[in-house]
């Protein structure tokens, strides 16, 4: 689960008030520091405190950085949270640079080209249709529009024009992806080792391939993961593409659906869901979920369907924003969505519907492809036996990367040396990380996990567990295949035991050899 952290009345807010952070992060997985709104300071105070929760806590709640992008939006409103538009009320749309407090009824626009591509008649849209108007009149920078669909009005809005009922994105679409200020953002969270960066209204994967060599070049041995966010009509165009160049995709559905009609909104969403499964990229499935908690201390009843409908996907994360970000109760926002996945994913089990989805083979190498067959037939091992749990001891995350889109049926925990791995972990369907150091002996190894988690009452004596591993050194192998070597070995089948060390099956390796392939 993902939170927007929102913006606090002042920077000693977030150090001060640390213990209420921890509140709200205790069942979040990942941080949101979304970069349209606050300053440099407000952003660093976050990323500290959520840092130092992380530290004092035995957290690893992991940060994302999410871009502004170049597309046309509404400014601040001068600092208020918000703003009501009213039916028949003529508001101006300016590029004009104005003193606080701004004049009433007035809005900033961030493009400076703004007034000279609308057209008298076009209509305006506010956030996708959160609010509606028709432009009467235009004066030098000043747009006039009259209000014909009345709604609330934030903080940094998407704006989008049509004309004769389509949308106006021959600007747009001469915008860059990643703007000025999308830059030096984005050197700030190399700086500041944020663990994902999300890229607005990316059209192309050479901007995500660019992007990722950028920080490569900036931050040697960075950790960071690059995620898209799929917004656009552009998006959409080349979006097999544009997944494969990154390490992960979020459905923003809300500026999403300002560009395509409302009711192709769900299509896409499950399309991109299931193509990011196929192509082991997690998916987050963001924008208005539980919105009505921004006023009101109950969602509707078609929100929580909503919620379940994105978990019936098999979607990897849910992204909280209004509601956590400046919502009344963030905290029981938060509790909701959290209720609200594990009674369908509970639902799903004990229904025991396993999917019929068929996972194409997505690894390239020899030892990928033998790594990818491992968490396929574990996954359905432990669908098959009823397991509770596997344990997956590894370097990089990628064999827990592997076993997380096969989605078991049992959590699945990840154990591992590196704490940028352990984070990164956290946005993937059914991990559970923690952060170990390893010794040569699996048994040890084995037996160090089970003390961990019987303490924290996460499994339990009899509990059936299978363990893989894509770290182990050459151990003690049957004697039906050969006696232990000295080089490293690839796991191929890893041991299958019980909680009480009662053996079910045992260690199979095949040495890694040229012969083999």
């Amino acid at each position: 689960m993902l939170k927007d952290i929102g913006k606090w009345p002042d920077h000693e807010a977030v150090i001060e008030s640390a213990q209420r952070i921890c509140s709200w992060m205790y069942n979040s997985n990942v941080a949101r520091v979304n970069m349209c709104h606050g300053d440099r300071e407000w952003h660093l105070g976050v990323i500290c405190a959520v840092r130092r929760l992380n530290e004092e806590k035995g957290f690893a709640v992991a940060v994302m950085m999410d871009t502004e992008g170049s597309e046309i939006h509404m400014g601040d409103l001068g600092g208020a949270a918000s703003a009501k538009a009213e039916d028949g009320e003529v508001w101006t749309f300016s590029v004009r640079a104005f003193e606080l407090p701004l004049p009433e009824r007035t809005i900033n626009v961030n493009y400076d080209g703004f007034a000279e591509d609308v057209r008298v008649g076009d209509e305006l849209l506010v956030d996708g249709g959160m609010a509606r108007f028709e432009v009467i009149e235009k004066l030098g920078p000043d747009v006039k529009c009259c209000c014909t669909d009345p709604g609330l009005l934030l903080p940094r809005a998407n704006l989008t024009f049509w004309r004769d009922g389509i949308i106006v994105r021959e600007r747009n679409a001469m915008l860059p992806t990643i703007s000025s200020k999308d830059w030096l953002d984005i050197d700030f969270g190399i700086a500041e080792g944020v663990d994902f960066i999300a890229v607005s209204f990316v059209k192309f994967a050479e901007v995500i391939k660019h992007l990722k060599s950028y920080i490569a070049a900036r931050s040697r041995g960075s950790d960071i993961a690059v995620l898209v966010k799929i917004e656009s009509i552009d998006s959409l165009k080349n979006l097999e593409e544009i997944i494969r160049a990154s390490d992960g995709v979020m459905v923003a559905r809300g500026d999403m659906g300002a560009q395509v009609p409302l009711e192709q909104v769900p299509s896409i969403q499950q399309k991109v869901v299931q193509l990011c499964r196929q192509l082991n990229k997690p998916v987050i499935v963001a924008s208005q979920l539980l919105d009505s908690m921004i006023e009101y201390p109950t969602p509707t009843r078609a929100e929580v369907a909503d919620v379940s409908e994105a978990v019936r996907q098999r979607a990897d994360a849910l992204m909280l924003s209004g509601g956590s970000a400046m919502g009344r109760c963030p905290e029981k926002a938060l509790s909701v969505l959290r209720s609200v996945s594990l009674t369908i994913e509970k639902w799903w089990r004990e229904e025991k519907r396993h999917e019929t989805l068929e996972l194409q083979g997505v690894s390239s190498s020899f030892s990928d492809k033998i790594s990818e067959e491992i968490c396929n037939s574990t996954a359905k091992m432990a669908n098959s036996l009823g397991a509770d749990a596997v344990f997956v001891f590894t370097k990089t995350g990628h064999m827990a990367s592997l076993l997380s889109r096969c989605r078991p049926d049992c959590p699945v925990f990840d154990f591992t040396t590196s704490t940028s791995v352990r984070r990164r972990l956290n946005l993937q369907w059914g991990l559970i990380p923690f952060r170990l150091s390893f010794s040569d002996d699996m048994e040890s190894n084995l037996n160090h996990t089970f003390s961990l988690l019987k303490a924290r009452g996460m499994i339990q004596s009899g509990d059936l567990v299978i363990a893989l591993s894509d770290m182990l050194q050459s151990i003690q192998v049957m004697n039906t295949l050969r006696k232990s070597h000295s080089s490293p070995c690839h796991v191929i089948l890893n041991e299958m035991i019980r909680c009480d060390g009662a053996r079910t099956f045992g260690t199979l390796n095949l040495k890694e050899d040229s012969s083999v392939h």
